[in-house]
């Protein structure tokens, strides 16, 4: 499994808070963006590295454009990989 701050891994979180945050089941992802559902899995858990096709089925499932997934893969990236004496948010 990659490195928790790795882009592979944000990415991953940041498709299953989506997910999440709408409520859907990997399952109904799986069909909302036409993937498998172990491939869903396997992204979230950082051991999937998708593809530009497959991030924007990804994304048009979870009712974002493609540009913010990867966004939001990013900020969660920059988070993680800031020192925690320099996290503002506590």
């Amino acid at each position: 499994m990659p490195a928790p701050s790795s882009p592979q891994a944000a990415l991953g979180r940041a498709v299953k808070g989506r997910r999440q945050e709408l409520g859907l089941t990997q399952e109904q992802l799986s069909l909302r963006s036409e993937l498998h559902q172990r491939w869903i899995s396997n992204v979230e858990t950082g051991k999937r590295n998708p593809s530009y096709s497959s991030i924007r089925r990804l994304a048009n499932g979870l009712d974002l454009g493609a540009s913010e997934l990867i966004a939001r893969a990013e900020r969660i990236e920059v988070a993680q990989a800031r020192p925690p004496h320099l996290d503002r948010s506590t």
